[in-house]
């Protein structure tokens, strides 16, 4: 697939939490850093700008694994940027997960960070 094609590889919650739960999936946040720090789903790791190769080999070691990409919801473009890059730099599977942290939070599954261990925006 191509960088281009990569953006519209889209995956869905449900997906995603299959490939969570089996343990396959590179999942990545791609909003800035004290977004991340403030909430982000367990087991995330983060590119706060532009993903370079070193900072993709760092967040994303294995290039055939699935790689999942978000951002704050369906109106934020930072995950098809990030998503489009990290083909370009030749991982095998790269999709988006267009809900975000929008749809995260609706669905009610756990947030670690600073704004999630405070108890802060989320029931109990």
């Amino acid at each position: 697939m191509s960088p281009e094609t990569m953006v519209n590889h889209r995956i869905s919650r449900q997906d995603l939490l299959a490939l969570l739960e089996a343990g396959t999936v590179q999942l990545v946040e791609a909003l800035p850093a004290d977004a991340f720090a403030a909430e982000h789903p367990p087991g995330v790791r983060n590119v706060p700008g532009q993903v370079s190769a070193e900072l993709a080999a760092q967040v994303a070691p294995d290039r055939v694994a699935p790689v999942v990409v978000y951002c704050s919801g369906p109106y934020c473009n930072r995950s098809k940027i990030a998503a489009a890059a990290f083909a370009r730099l030749g991982y095998a599977d790269v999709r988006v997960y267009a809900g975000g942290k929008q749809d995260w939070a609706e669905a009610g599954p756990a947030f670690d960070g600073s704004r999630a261990s405070a108890g802060v925006g989320r029931p109990a």
